[in-house]
């Protein structure tokens, strides 16, 4: 009874071990507890293989950057020292890399070093810089006014070192002589099929304003910048590639100024180059100017000039001015003393409208003034037409110094923030308006007999070889003062005044700052001495008897 028993829970056992979890029955079979043991000691081979391998390829890199460093650090020695020659490897180093590289890792070491040696080795290239024949000037005339506005351009003009394109509407008379001081003469083509609306203008500005494109269809080589220019714009040339060694030629670059007129910048644009003054176009926007330029000028025909014409086009193609003071446009009537006299702190590059003002030295043409004004650009360009304000404590005088053009002497201390403001000499292109008119501060003509300066314009300069230094002369400008009563030093009593100056050719690569001057003694009687230079220290300013000025 007790078997039967024992035999039927046997069978009710071996029954629920054939089931699952779920209750469904087990499909009988052989044993399954071989299979994840196969698993387990699977994922261990795998891991052990990949933990060796992984350790292994570290080991091989450090090593190879160990000997990298190391070659690297003795190649650099001995470059420094090129007499100690000798390598001074570990040999415990050299000997491990002769015995584990192979012989294709060599090879592939022995190259990547040659590599590193040329390149250490290699000294970086400095861009040339820019000169003047890489400018190519494109210069606007007119038939009617050649004969006169010519002698304008043989001033500045140099065939033998400068390339350029006098652009007219009409042919010329063109002389043997012409030829050796003048640039080539082109006649403009045809834009009759271009529309002009503008009632107050005259067509003749879409000529003007594809000049730069006609210019750049002759296919002259090697070009960085066009120049524009008119028949009588004077250029400063050496300042000129000054200001444009400042940027990449390679770049879209508008380069210009504005109007000295405030209306004539509302009217037209405070962002317009004025094209009497001058401006520069890089070559590559040169180049996209010509795609587009004739497209261009058909949708503004109701523009007044070409300048306007021009800065449209910029406008579309994105290209904003940059600008320059030292172009100058002079939108002004009468005498350019007040400005000359008081140039802003950058290099002189243009002068226009030169029949339009009084010539810039008295007693003589206007040609003749600017022939003058030659001699010093030849000796120190990048000084011409810059300020300095010096004071005699003895005297109580304020000397205001314009190298290359004039000195003025006032009685009594003037501060610099004064002097630095130009005299109204001048009168405004509008002739209704007032001083409030002009896009620069001005200061006015002093009514006081006693604060009138006196005037002494250059008249002569030459070059001390043995001092290193140009000597300019500056005479009295002979004009009657009113009487004054104050109680000082006269300057009525000087004739001529000497300024010394070294050449500062490198004037402008630093920042931009005024030069001194500082009165020194003088053993001929009705002369003064002034010498000119970069300042060296800055002085408190000392109110009871003269403003800081240090040479």
């Amino acid at each position: 009874m007790k078997d039967a028993k024992k035999d039927s829970e046997k069978v009710v056992w071996d029954q629920i071990q054939m089931r699952s979890a779920s209750g469904n029955p087990l499909v009988p079979g052989p044993s399954t507890r071989p299979i994840p043991k196969l698993r387990v000691w699977l994922i261990l081979f795998v891991s052990v293989t990949y933990v060796i391998y992984t350790l292994k390829l570290l080991t091989s890199s450090a090593q190879q950057t160990c000997d990298h460093t190391l070659f690297t650090s003795s190649l650099h020695r001995s470059l420094l020292h090129p007499n100690k020659t000798r390598l001074t490897f570990p040999p415990l180093i050299l000997n491990q890399t002769a015995d584990t590289t192979p012989p294709h890792h060599r090879h592939r070491d022995v190259r990547e070093k040659q590599v590193v040696v040329v390149q250490l080795q290699k000294a970086p290239t400095k861009p040339n810089l820019t000169e003047i024949h890489d400018v190519v000037f494109g210069i606007a005339a007119s038939s009617k006014l050649w004969q006169q506005r010519k002698e304008y351009i043989k001033i500045w003009y140099k065939p033998n070192q400068m390339r350029g394109v006098v652009w007219l509407d009409d042919r010329v008379k063109y002389s043997p002589e012409d030829k050796q001081t003048l640039p080539p003469v082109r006649v403009s083509s045809d834009t009759s099929n271009f529309a002009y609306t503008n009632r107050q203008g005259h067509r003749s500005a879409i000529r003007i304003s594809r000049i730069v494109t006609e210019t750049l269809r002759m296919k002259m080589d090697n070009i960085r910048w066009f120049v524009m220019g008119d028949d009588d714009t004077v250029f400063i040339t050496d300042n000129l590639v000054r200001i444009l060694r400042k940027y990449d030629h390679t770049q879209y670059y508008y380069i210009g100024s504005l109007s000295e007129s405030h209306i004539q910048n509302i009217f037209f644009s405070y962002g317009m180059a004025y094209g009497g003054g001058g401006f520069a176009i890089s070559y590559p926007l040169a180049k996209a100017l010509v795609k587009m330029q004739d497209r261009c000028i058909q949708r503004y025909p109701g523009l007044y000039g070409s300048d306007d014409r021009m800065q449209a086009c910029m406008a579309e193609l994105g290209v904003p001015l940059t600008k320059e003071l030292g172009f100058h446009q002079y939108d002004v009537y009468g005498n350019l003393f007040g400005l000359l006299a008081a140039h802003p702190v950058t290099p002189l590059v243009s002068l226009h409208h030169l029949d339009v003002v009084e010539p810039i030295f008295p007693n003589v043409t206007r040609v003749e003034a600017l022939q003058r004004l030659m001699l010093p650009a030849k000796l120190d360009s990048a000084g011409i037409m810059q300020q300095s304000i010096c004071y005699d404590k003895n005297k109580s005088w304020t000397i205001s110094v314009s190298w290359g053009f004039a000195v003025q002497i006032f009685r009594g201390i003037f501060s610099p923030r004064e002097l630095e403001m130009p005299s109204r000499t001048f009168l405004n292109w509008y002739r209704r308006a007032d001083y409030t008119a002009y896009a620069f501060n001005t200061r006015p003509v002093s009514r006081n007999p006693c604060q009138k300066p006196f005037v002494f314009y250059m008249s002569g300069l030459r070059m001390d070889s043995e001092l290193n230094q140009t000597v300019s002369e500056y005479e009295r400008h002979l004009v009657p003062h009113p009487p004054c009563r104050w109680k000082m030093a006269d300057p009525d009593e000087l004739e001529m005044v000497i300024v010394n100056k070294k050449p500062d050719p490198h004037l402008w690569n630093r920042s931009p700052r005024r030069n001194c001057c500082r009165v020194m003694e003088s053993k001929e009687p009705g002369t003064i001495v002034v010498n000119v230079g970069v300042c060296k220290d800055v002085l408190p300013i000392d109110t009871k008897q003269v403003f800081c000025c240090c040479c």
